[in-house]
This record gives C-alpha cells, sequence and structure tokens, in this order.
C-alpha cells in the first residue's frame, strides 16, 4: 500500500512557475514508476509525465515537453513536477500517482498505475 500526498498547487499568472510535490508513504517508493497527470474540468484525466523507479528515464506529454520537468528523491520519498512558463491551458487538478508497469512498457496510461493521490488545483489566469 503506499500513500501519495500533493502539495503546490495555487492560482499563478501566465508565465510563471510552479513546483509540485509528492510525498509517497512506505520503504518501497523506489520500486514505483510514478507519474502526474492532470484534469480539466469536463475532461478526461490525462497524461502529464512520468519518471522510472531509479530517476534515469523521463516522459512527457507534448503539451509540456520542454516547459515542465518530473524528478524524484528516493530518500525522500518524493516525486516533484517542476511547471515553467504556465499557461491557461495548464489550469487542472494534478494528480500524483504510483504504479509497477512492465519492463519494456511507456507507462503513459493512467491503468499502469494503482495508487493516486487526492489532487492539487493549479490554475493559471490569463
Amino acid at each position: 500500500q503506499v500513500q501519495l500526498v500533493e502539495s503546490g498547487g495555487g492560482l499563478v499568472q501566465t508565465g510563471v512557475s510552479l513546483r509540485l510535490s509528492c510525498a509517497a508513504s512506505g520503504r518501497t517508493f523506489s520500486s514505483y514508476v510514478m507519474g502526474w497527470f492532470r484534469q480539466a474540468p469536463g475532461k478526461e484525466r490525462e497524461f502529464v509525465a512520468a519518471i522510472s523507479r531509479s530517476g534515469g528515464r523521463t516522459y512527457y506529454a507534448d503539451s509540456v515537453k520542454g516547459r515542465f520537468t518530473i524528478s524524484r528523491d528516493n530518500a525522500k520519498n518524493t516525486v516533484y513536477l517542476q511547471m515553467n512558463s504556465l499557461r491557461p491551458e495548464d489550469t487542472a487538478v494534478y494528480y500524483c500517482a504510483a504504479g509497477t508497469p512492465g519492463l519494456g512498457v511507456q507507462p503513459l496510461s493512467l491503468y499502469d498505475y494503482r495508487y493516486w493521490g487526492q489532487g492539487t488545483q493549479v490554475t493559471v489566469s490569463s
């Protein structure tokens, strides 16, 4: 069992930066692939970014590539999402997720993740 708690969301203006954090409980954090997803009002939850167990491999949605950076600190059981150059279309509830997808599987689907946080709201005003 893994419990995930996101923090760092808020209301910001276009162009600024935010860093989201996701703290995980348990002693097996490093055994999980970690991902960030987001869900805007009236839309389906979508993949944002993911990071491998060691942190050596990262994956990004095209819409955030070059602006967002995912990282993890296995010693602190925490995964981060650094979001730069925020846009109004980035407005959503952001969810942290933990999963154990098979080897060679790119962890881009929400079905690759078993554990989810409660989410943190990010609102970007124009």
